[in-house]
């Protein structure tokens, strides 16, 4: 464990050459913010800079989390789709509210959403599952998201009939596939820095618009 411990505090966490962020030229809306720090991290080739991980609770307040790709950003939230019936589509209609953390290790930048989650209409759910791979849609269409699997073999073979169905009916959806949309209450922006002096950015709505200020590291 001691061992462990050292190689834990030896691993190099900050880059060198790490982006400005300039408080003093905020947008007056985090969605804005957010898609240029997205676009910027694209643009620097940072992996799979879409993924976030989602975390929701159930209705004794237990905590749990995933990684999950975000469909899309706009003024309205946060996107991401789930089986309504796998655990976080259950815990989402228990405690409809999430908090949704992106980490971008190449620049050293950290956003952090949490607001309340409300489901599509069944024709945008719909559109978004048909926007998927067709290999995608065959491991979805089952509907078996999180429940228990005693043998790989039976997860290959209902994916194999999916695939078949498919074929058969490419416009076949998921009936419990669900897209969800995260209005956001709270969005920080967290910038890091080697010397540990990390730029914190924090939005929160109110009645008339968005709040922002700067926080502590």
């Amino acid at each position: 464990m001691s061992d462990l411990r050292q190689v834990l505090r030896g691993l190099e966490v900050f880059a060198d050459d790490l982006p400005e962020f300039d408080t003093t030229r905020l947008p007056a809306d985090p969605h804005e913010l957010f898609t240029d720090w997205l676009l910027e991290a694209i643009r620097d080739g940072v992996r799979e800079p879409h993924a976030m991980t989602v975390s929701t609770a159930d209705a004794d307040g237990n905590p749990s989390a995933r990684v999950l790709i975000c469909k899309n950003v706009s003024a309205a939230g946060w996107q991401f789709a789930t089986d309504k019936n796998s655990r976080k589509g259950r815990e989402l209609a228990a405690r409809p509210a999430a908090a949704l953390t992106f980490y971008w290790s190449g620049v050293s930048r950290q956003v952090r959403v949490r607001g309340t989650v409300v489901p599509a209409t069944a024709g945008d759910s719909a559109a978004d599952f048909l926007a998927r791979s067709p290999g995608a849609r065959a491991e979805a269409l089952p509907g078996r998201q999180s429940a228990p699997l005693s043998d790989p073999a039976a997860r290959d073979e209902a994916v194999r009939v999916a695939a078949e169905r498919i074929g058969r009916d490419p416009g076949l959806v998921a009936p419990g596939w669900t897209l969800y949309t995260l209005r956001a209450d709270e969005v920080e922006f967290w910038q890091g820095d080697r010397e540990r002096r990390h730029t914190r950015v924090d939005y929160r709505r109110t009645d008339t618009g968005w709040e922002r200020g700067l926080l502590w590291p």
